[in-house]
């Protein structure tokens, strides 16, 4: 008899466990919530993931999670001010979404809280596989959060903005939306805080038929804080999604992307900045299914990597043998700038329809030094020479932005984040 022993648990996965058991008393959910939040402590007490598990494989998440804070219920985040003036901001502190919210002409705001307690959001609490760490730990812990209706035809001229604001200790949020027939918004989420933290985030899309939706998230977590995210996304019939990701921030970040198209016509676009610094890990790994007849989609990744930052992107795209005409494009570009930075990229393409079009590359490189030497040899010093080539190579996904306050706000945070890291 084969006898294999329970590798002793971390600091981490006891914690979380210890937490657990804490807290159960204090979540809110009713019988079915609980069920579920009983069965994602189950797949943290089999463990974290390590690189033996494949879509894990560059994030070691059980060596890397070293420590966890306690929750701090004296913790006290503020609402800060939108990235675009006039945006209708939702806030969830801590954890706690804010009783005020905005009116919204053809817009309803529900308190995650109140779908838990009755039962309603039981169904969308399911991790997507044993391997989904995110997942389970959002479902054992999650308290609150929004859930955001947008009814068919509504035209938003103003962007929705989620705040996600930690001062501290542990949060776990979730934000599903379902964008009507037709309806069209710009919805803004941003992560980011001042304390010591492990955040959990998880957002779910569903967009009906001919919906249009730019979804940005901006995380700009302190270098003290550990961030685990999920975007999920429906996209229906002639309906269009372009998701922006701009990761800032954060010791430890894995941004999990999960998209399908369920109607034909669907498109998605992902367009994504990871600007890494220090000694911190960033993963962002995205798998895309399309699952209907003529879908398309592009993925463009930007990566800045200096000091001993270490970034990476996986990206899978899956081509269900019912997807005839298919036409997907990947690509993702790294600019090193330092000896000790490392980023790691693994495209992969799963095709079992034989009439697409479909593609993938991948680039590491240094500033082009030809390039470097055209300025400075016209009065360009050194280090500003070096900002404007990097800031070109990733504000060029920037611009690809139809709104131009949104693209002069993010162009501020990549001069921002230079002026501390150049």
């Amino acid at each position: 008899m084969n006898m294999h022993a329970q590798p002793q648990r971390t600091p981490a996965e006891t914690a979380l466990i210890d937490a657990f058991g804490d807290r159960l008393s204090l979540l809110p959910g009713d019988g079915a919530v609980m069920l579920k939040r009983d069965d994602a402590i189950e797949t943290i007490k089999h463990g974290l993931p390590t690189r033996r598990v494949e879509s894990w494989h560059y994030t070691d998440l059980r060596r890397l999670l070293n420590t966890v804070p306690d929750f701090d219920p004296a913790a006290m985040a503020k609402a800060i001010a939108p990235i675009v003036e006039g945006s209708a901001v939702v806030s969830i502190l801590n954890g706690k979404s804010d009783a005020k919210v905005p009116v919204l002409e053809g817009v309803t705001f529900q308190r995650l809280s109140e779908k838990l307690i009755d039962g309603s959001i039981a169904p969308g609490l399911d991790p997507y596989g044993s391997d989904d760490a995110i997942g389970a730990l959002n479902t054992a812990f999650v308290a609150d959060g929004y859930f955001i209706d947008i009814a068919d035809g509504t035209k938003l001229e103003k962007p929705i903005e989620l705040q996600n604001l930690q001062a501290g200790g542990q949060t776990h949020v979730r934000l599903p939306v379902r964008v009507g027939a037709g309806a069209k918004a710009v919805i803004v989420e941003r992560q980011t805080g001042d304390g010591a933290a492990l955040s959990s985030s998880v957002s779910q899309i569903v967009l009906d038929e001919g919906a249009e939706v730019t979804w940005l998230v901006v995380q700009e977590q302190p270098e003290t804080a550990t961030h685990l995210a999920q975007f999920k996304a429906h996209i229906g019939k002639n309906a269009k999604l372009t998701l922006f990701v701009m990761n800032a921030g954060g010791k430890l970040v894995r941004q999990e992307i999960m998209v399908r198209t369920t109607g034909e016509g669907a498109d998605f676009k992902l367009r994504g900045i990871n600007l890494l610094a220090g000694d911190t890990h960033t993963d962002v790994t995205m798998v895309l299914d399309h699952a209907v007849p003529h879908t398309t989609s592009t993925e463009v990744i930007r990566n800045v990597v200096t000091g001993k930052a270490r970034g990476v992107f996986q990206g899978r795209i899956n081509v269900h043998q019912y997807a005839q005409k298919t036409n997907a494009k990947m690509a993702c570009n790294t600019l090193l700038l330092s000896d000790d930075g490392e980023f790691s990229t693994k495209p992969e393409l799963e095709i079992f329809a034989d009439d697409v079009i479909c593609g993938h590359g991948a680039t590491v490189t240094e500033i082009d030094h030809d390039h470097l030497f055209y300025l400075m040899a016209r009065g360009v010093d050194e280090k500003s020479a070096r900002g404007l080539l990097v800031k070109a190579f990733v504000a060029e996904v920037i611009e690809e932005l139809e709104d131009e306050a949104i693209v002069e706000a993010l162009e501020a945070r990549l001069d921002d984040w230079f002026v501390a890291h150049g």
